[in-house]
């Protein structure tokens, strides 16, 4: 059927090759300068507002101020993050609004700060909620409990990241959703 309007002659393909390698490389060009110009969304918009809650399991909470690091990282977050602590525990709250490979497994942020991770597991904590949990030492200091989860909009929990952001990402999960990270001190002592 092409080859009523465009002859198969060796001109033509030749003809065809050519235009393809031509727009081919100006349609990546251009789909790379549009990514170039597009710039990152302020971190605080309207939008990314998330009022975070005042208590935890009856105990009050107070922000805590974002390190450098984390307030680099919460620039580029698709969500809102916030440091929080009720006198003896921090929390790491993040609201997430879209799927995103940004929300981590927390052990990998514990290794890159150069934390060792022990006893991997998933403990329920006393209101029955599940949480992947580990302890993280750094150097001589006290070891912490670290656990940690994510809860979609309509209650369903997840101790997986992976797990989630596929879930997410299939539109099986609808957000936003809330992450927590409960970091606790130990006993000092080995791991």
């Amino acid at each position: 059927m092409l080859e009523r309007w465009l002859p198969n002659s060796f001109t033509h393909r030749v003809a065809c090759k050519a235009a393809c390698a031509i727009v081919l490389p100006l349609c990546l060009a251009w789909g790379t300068a549009q990514a170039l110009w597009q710039s990152p969304a302020p971190a605080a918009t309207a939008d990314s507002f998330h009022e975070w809650p005042a208590s935890w399991d009856g105990a009050a909470l107070r922000p805590l101020a974002l390190g450098a690091v984390e307030q680099r990282f919460a620039e580029r977050f698709p969500g809102a993050l916030a440091r929080m602590t009720d006198g003896q525990r921090v929390f790491v709250l993040r609201q997430v609004r879209t799927p995103t490979r940004m929300l981590h497994p927390a052990a990998d942020c514990y290794r890159a700060l150069g934390y060792r991770i022990a006893a991997e597991r998933l403990q329920q904590d006393a209101q029955q909620r599940l949480w992947r949990c580990f302890t993280a030492q750094h150097g001589a200091g006290a070891p912490l409990q670290v656990c940690e989860r994510i809860e979609a909009a309509d209650g369903t929990a997840f101790t997986d990241t992976s797990a989630w952001y596929w879930s997410a990402a299939a539109g099986h999960s609808t957000g936003p959703w809330q992450a927590v990270t409960v970091a606790t001190p130990l006993a000092r002592g080995p791991l």
